[in-house]
């Protein structure tokens, strides 16, 4: 069985911005799903759990990230949705 990609998402609690994100990658996701893309899990990431990538992360959530491809500051739908055919259907944006 083929495994399913995964999106790390960078946040941490009361960050309004990681709120808005998660939205508009829900939205995007949804989409996918029934556009009949191939499906990603989301693995959402605390950054505060761990000190060393809330120090390199902090200004830059909320992060996607895809294998070695990241976009920080992840609030523009349309970037997360470029970001994310780039990366997990190979299409260049």
């Amino acid at each position: 069985m083929e495994s399913r990609p995964t999106i790390r998402f960078l946040t941490r609690p009361g960050c309004h911005l990681c709120v808005e994100a998660r939205a508009g990658l829900q939205a995007i996701l949804e989409e996918r799903g029934a556009t009949g893309r191939p499906p990603a899990q989301v693995r959402e990431v605390d950054i505060t759990a761990d000190a060393e990538l809330e120090r390199l992360n902090f200004e830059r959530i909320p992060v996607l990230i895809v294998g070695d491809e990241e976009l920080p500051l992840a609030t523009s739908v349309r970037a997360m949705r470029v970001f994310l055919e780039r990366t997990l259907d190979g299409h260049l944006a």
